[in-house]
C-alpha cells in the first residue's frame, strides 16, 4: 500500500507553513479551560501508539477502522508520528447511515483517506503551536488546520480534548472530539449498508 510513501512525502513538506505563521503570532494563548478538558477520556500511554489505543475502551471504533486499513502496523512501529485520535463519542456523533457506511468493508479506500487524515509524520506537542495558527499536511496529503490562539487547541473544527500523550515508541496522541473528513472526501450514505456489523460491535 502507499502509507510508507505518504509519510515520506508528509516528513518533508509538513510544517514549513505552520512554522512561517507561527513567528508572526499573537502572544501565547491561556492555558486551556477545565471544563471541555473534563470530557477526556483521561487516556494514559500503554506501550506504543496501537496498543495504548487498544487498551482503552474509549477507542474502540478507531482500533478497528486502523486494522481495517492495515494503519495499525504503521503505528506500532513508526516514530515521530502524531495522531489525532477521535473519540467513540465522536464517531458516534456522525449520522449513523454514514458511521455504518464508512465501516463497510467495501468502502475502505474512503476509510483510509479518513484515518490517515488524522495523522501527521510529524513531532506536534501542542507546544509547538500554541499561540498561533496555522496548516500542517497530513498523511493523507490534504492539510490539517491547527489552531492554538485560544483557551482550548484545536485542529480544523474539533477541539484537543486531551493533548500530548507520548508512547513508547515516540508517537504522540492529540486525543479530538470530533472525527476529522479530508475536504475531497464525501462520506457514503447508507442503504449500501445495510446488514453492517454494528461499529461498537454491540
Amino acid at each position: 500500500m502507499r502509507l510508507s510513501c505518504l509519510l515520506s512525502v508528509a516528513a518533508l513538506a509538513a510544517l514549513s507553513p505552520l512554522a512561517v505563521r507561527a513567528q508572526t503570532a499573537v502572544a501565547p494563548a491561556p492555558p486551556p479551560s477545565a471544563s471541555p478538558m473534563a470530557l477526556s477520556p483521561n487516556l494514559t500511554a500503554n506501550g506504543n501508539l496501537a496498543t495504548t489505543l487498544k487498551a482503552s475502551p474509549d477507542f474502540t471504533i478507531l482500533t478497528k477502522a486502523l486494522d481495517a486499513t492495515n494503519v495499525t502496523g504503521v503505528l506500532a512501529t513508526t516514530s515521530g508520528l502524531t495522531l489525532f485520535a477521535p473519540t467513540d463519542a465522536a464517531f458516534k456523533a456522525l449520522p449513523p447511515a454514514e458511521l455504518a457506511a464508512l465501516l463497510d468493508p467495501k468502502n475502505v479506500k474512503i476509510l483510509q483517506k479518513v484515518v490517515t487524515y488524522h495523522l501527521v509524520h510529524l513531532d506536534l506537542p501542542t507546544s509547538k503551536f500554541k499561540g498561533a495558527k496555522g496548516p500542517v499536511q497530513s498523511v493523507e496529503n490534504s492539510s490539517l488546520q491547527l489552531d492554538g490562539s485560544g483557551p482550548v487547541p484545536k485542529v480544523n473544527n474539533a477541539d484537543i480534548i486531551q493533548a500530548d500523550v507520548r508512547t513508547s515508541n515516540g508517537g504522540l496522541i492529540q486525543v479530538v472530539d470530533k472525527v476529522l473528513i479530508p475536504t475531497d472526501v464525501s462520506l457514503p450514505t447508507a442503504s449500501a449498508s445495510a446488514g453492517v456489523a454494528s461499529p461498537t460491535g454491540g
